[in-house]
């Protein structure tokens, strides 16, 4: 690294910027070791999200051997338990210190700022090579302000190309808006955040709960976890029951078996995938996916009725109105905790469907006009990752963050932003596995920076990103969420390809046909 003494503001020069040590951002700086990456963390250690937004209850949604990282296995990864958030934080640390990745961390080291310096002009359409020449191009491309240890004094660092890690959860959240004097200030009980709960140990956590009636906004994974710890603590006789204000429902699964049949074998496969549509597809393909559309609707079908004879969904008026195939393929299918009916059946956890709330003195007041008391309101309402995003990018990029007109991030490979030069995100897609997802995509990151492939122009990956974002709208009315669920397989297909690898992994056809992809597919084999 070497220092460059130039007026406003001095410089530390280096090639590759990496900003944000989760998961994305230790999988990134692993696959690019080779250029001795800055890693900029503004908490104290690794982790991400799973350090910082984990509650004392918050477990992984899947078995160990579907979250790891494709040369690093879990030591247990045979154990049929999920493991808890401090367990998953053990694991990434272990694999940062395995592969010598933390001396590349730069902890509490707060990006404040970036600044484009590179040539006029690179973020119009057109050109070749990916329209913006070599990834490193031998001269500074980006500054990056930094803050360290909470210090007023902001260190100056330029880099030829940078990866931003910071996720789409965290950080900001995502509040509601309310009409006028109907919003947080009129209430008299305390309002938060999830966010804000998650910095709660496990005996403040308990009681802010415990003898309070309190309502958990929403009915996603971190508002079902929510709600059973409210339980938890609420039990006795002074206890009272935690309600769920819910506007959309979703489906939900106690388990990865669906009548006895293991969960994989329809979504996870080849075989699987083949019912589903998927980009760049042929006519061919297309005809035969409509014909097969019964096939599909009926394997929603039979997983539903699993799951309406496994859970009380009728009974609490919890079953979504739309198929079990539209969630999975949007990434909103949650695993629900063994212990979520069991409170519900005491009491312990009671549901308010309602579109539309506001505050009032004493609580919450509902579009059908009822009202009901609260002492605490969590607001489990998700995060704004957009705006966290645009509080470091500078313009004209702020304004490309929702390029296309469906709000989404346009990411070719999930990865490059065609109309961003010498920058790449890595953890913005999501699948079933993201730990997966970030890892495969920062292989291919790797080897696009070694330029060992060049990239389509701009218009090309494009083209590539709205196809992908059309058969998400058709096969899911939640698409604006990046999820290539039903196609990771082809995407997985695409990104080998591209790297020169062999696409199909497996050792046999019927392996291939049958067995899910996972990381271990992908280790070192091209």
């Amino acid at each position: 690294m070497a220092e460059n003494h130039c007026e406003n503001p001095p410089l530390t020069i280096s090639k590759i910027g990496i900003i944000g040590a989760g998961v994305s951002g230790i999988a990134a700086a692993k696959q690019l070791y080779h250029h001795n990456p800055v890693v900029f963390e503004a908490s104290d250690s690794v982790g991400g999200v799973w350090r910082t937004c984990a509650y004392n209850s918050t477990k992984l949604q899947s078995a160990r051997k579907d979250y790891e990282f494709s040369d690093f296995p879990w030591p247990n990864r045979d154990d049929p338990s999920f493991p808890t958030h401090v367990e998953i934080v053990d694991y990434l640390e272990s694999y940062a210190k395995h592969f010598d990745v933390l001396k590349f961390v730069k902890f509490n080291s707060k990006v404040m700022e970036l600044r484009f310096v590179g040539q006029q002009g690179t973020t119009q359409l057109g050109g070749n090579g990916g329209a913006y020449g070599s990834p490193l191009p031998g001269h500074p491309v980006w500054q990056i302000a930094v803050q360290t240890n909470g210090s007023q004094n902001l260190q100056w660092y330029a880099f030829e190309f940078v990866v931003v890690c910071i996720g789409k959860y965290g950080d900001i959240p995502k509040i509601p808006s309310f009409p006028h004097n109907k919003g947080p200030e009129m209430f008299q009980g305390e309002v938060l955040h999830s966010i804000d709960y998650c910095k709660l140990d496990k005996d403040a956590a308990s009681q802010l709960l415990k003898g309070k009636k309190v309502a958990v906004i929403g009915y996603k994974k971190s508002a079902i976890d929510l709600a059973v710890e409210c339980a938890e603590a609420n039990q006795g006789p002074e206890g009272q029951p935690c309600t769920m204000v819910v506007r959309t429902l979703h489906w939900t699964v106690p388990h990865y078996s669906v009548w006895g049949l293991p969960f994989f074998l329809f979504y996870s496969t080849r075989a699987s995938q083949f019912l589903h549509e998927k980009p760049n597809q042929s006519f061919l393909r297309t005809m035969l996916c409509y014909l097969l559309s019964p096939l599909r609707r009926g394997v929603s079908k039979f997983i539903e009725s699993y799951l309406l004879w496994k859970l009380p969904l009728l009974k609490y008026s919890l079953k979504p109105d739309h198929p079990f195939e539209e969630d999975y393929a949007s990434c909103q299918m949650a695993i629900m905790p063994e212990n979520f009916f069991t409170e519900a059946d005491k009491g312990n956890i009671v549901f308010k469907r309602s579109s539309n709330w506001w505050f009032w003195k004493e609580g919450i007041e509902f579009d059908d006009n009822t009202k009901m008391k609260a002492d605490v309101v969590i607001l489990a309402t998700g995060y704004d990752g957009k705006k966290k995003l645009k509080t470091i990018l500078p313009d004209p990029f702020r304004s490309l963050i929702e390029y296309h007109p469906s709000g989404i991030m346009p990411l070719y490979r999930g990865t490059i932003h065609p109309l961003i030069p010498n920058m790449a995100f890595v953890g913005y897609i999501e699948s079933v596995a993201n730990l997966h997802t970030s890892e495969l995509r920062s292989m291919w990151l790797a080897r696009y920076v070694d330029e060992k492939f060049k990239l389509p122009s701009a218009e090309n990956m494009l083209e590539q990103i709205y196809k992908e974002m059309a058969v998400s709208r058709r096969i899911t009315r939640f698409y604006k969420r990046h999820c290539i669920s039903t196609f990771s397989i082809n995407h997985g297909d695409e990104i080998c390809e591209e790297m020169g690898w062999n696409s199909w992994r497996k050792r046999s056809w019927f392996a291939e046909a049958f067995s899910p992809y996972g990381s271990q597919d992908y280790r070192l084999k091209n």
